[in-house]
């Protein structure tokens, strides 16, 4: 199967989606940051200098939802109709005695184009966030794992991970 943003001469181009229908979609990224247990008991009493982190990491991945086409050269311009972003902290350290916080994306639009880029963007912006915020009391932080979960609507129709097993 050719790859859509490549013309016969092989020179990328946006994807002409003008005959597509429009169509419900959803996106449903998610990905991880690993970071100290005392760096998340800080998040988790509000203890970080720069503020409420996750609060804070909330709205840039729902901004960053917003402004994947000034980011990524061939997305198309959509009306987001939802972005919902989601932590989940995990307090118990893994071998490297890092803990974690899963971050999760849901991307909604009703139109001829998906919303899977603005979702993944939604949860690397998020945990960039998070670093940015938590940088000068942890700088071992790291994130990771980044990928699309699921997504609704389209001429492909559904997709579901079939494990989830990235970390």
């Amino acid at each position: 199967m050719p790859l859509s943003h490549l013309d016969k001469s092989g020179r990328a181009r946006m994807v002409d989606i003008t005959g597509k229908p429009r169509t419900e979609r959803t996106a449903t990224a998610t990905g991880r940051v690993y970071l100290r247990p005392e760096t998340l008991k800080r998040i988790q009493k509000g203890g970080v200098a720069k503020g409420d982190v996750l609060a804070v990491a909330r709205v840039a991945g729902i901004m960053a939802a917003k402004q994947v086409p000034s980011l990524i050269p061939l997305c198309h311009p959509l009306l987001l109709s939802g972005v919902e972003m989601d932590f989940k902290e995990d307090p118990n350290p893994d071998s490297e005695d890092r803990c974690s916080i899963a971050i999760t994306a849901v991307v909604k639009t009703s139109g001829q184009t998906g919303v899977e880029m603005e979702a993944m963007t939604a949860v690397c912006v998020a945990a960039l966030t998070i670093y940015d915020m938590c940088k000068a009391v942890d700088r071992e932080i790291s994130f990771g794992g980044i990928h699309l979960v699921s997504k609704t609507g389209g001429k492909s129709g559904p997709y579901r991970l079939k494990t989830n097993t990235r970390k």
